[in-house]
């Protein structure tokens, strides 16, 4: 994971667009993580956190963007999209991408308290899932990690 040198190009492009959601989020105090869907080399849907804007416990960036993304195809199967996401999905976002259908997840910065793909568990083991998707974690990691160091440390 996370080897600069072996990232696709469009990989740490779409992290830098997932990035600029993160902004937005820490902007309007909501916890700066950002996604974007991308199907067939363009953004379907993209989004940040929105909890604390919308008092909604489920408006985390992931499923955010996922909505969005299947708004715009008209479409809840996601089959060959990737979903690039600035921190590792947590167990709620990760079966949403399991739901969806997606291809692949690209994760920025690892998340120690409630990453479900490696920091946590391994979801994606669950013998009971009935679709799996690929995974790419550390994209643009130090990056990632500095926006939410950032903006908790601007909390306390």
């Amino acid at each position: 994971m996370g080897d600069i040198a072996k990232l696709e190009h469009h990989d740490v492009y779409y992290m830098w667009q997932a990035l600029l959601e993160a902004r937005r989020a820490y902007q309007i105090g909501e916890v700066p993580v950002g996604a974007v869907v991308v199907y067939e080399g363009r953004i379907v849907g993209r989004a940040h956190n929105l909890r604390e804007t919308t008092d909604d416990p489920s408006a985390h960036a992931e499923v955010v963007a996922l909505r969005r993304a299947a708004r715009t195809l008209g479409r809840w199967n996601l089959t060959g999209a990737t979903v690039y996401v600035t921190l590792e999905p947590c167990l709620m976002c990760s079966y949403a991408m399991v739901l969806a259908r997606v291809k692949r997840v690209v994760f920025g910065a690892k998340d120690p308290k409630a990453g479900a793909l490696v920091s946590n568990m391994d979801f994606l083991s669950l013998p009971f899932l009935n679709h799996r998707f690929e995974i790419t974690g550390g994209v643009l990691e130090k990056q990632c990690q500095h926006i939410l160091r950032s903006f908790f440390r601007r909390l306390r």
